[in-house]
């Protein structure tokens, strides 16, 4: 296996979250959390959980300092990334193969 599971990552509301700065590479927090339905209070405690481990950059650009702007840092990036290949090895690895054949390929 090439890929480390996370446990910082794994639980889905994390995984959610590095997903989408991965894709997005920075992006306001109002944004997440109108995508996950989180509560705020909920929301935050699961940022607050990437940022201590190294994994997310939480900043206020601006003049607007109600707006809070995320990104992954390079140690999030890596983190996710072999997370994902973790979790795409175990999924390719436990894949049953088509029987040749049958009536489904018909």
């Amino acid at each position: 296996m090439t890929g480390k599971l996370d446990p910082v990552i794994h639980p889905t509301h994390r995984l959610r979250i590095c997903a989408m700065l991965a894709a997005g590479t920075t992006l306001e927090l109002s944004i997440i959390k109108d995508n996950l339905d989180l509560s705020p209070s909920a929301l935050s405690k699961q940022v607050a959980a990437l940022v201590d481990a190294g994994y997310v950059k939480q900043e206020r650009l601006g003049t607007d300092s109600r707006r809070v702007w995320l990104s992954l840092t390079r140690q999030g990036l890596k983190a996710y990334r072999g997370h994902v290949a973790a979790l795409q090895e175990i999924v390719a690895a436990t894949a049953v193969p088509p029987v040749q054949g049958s009536a489904a390929q018909a």
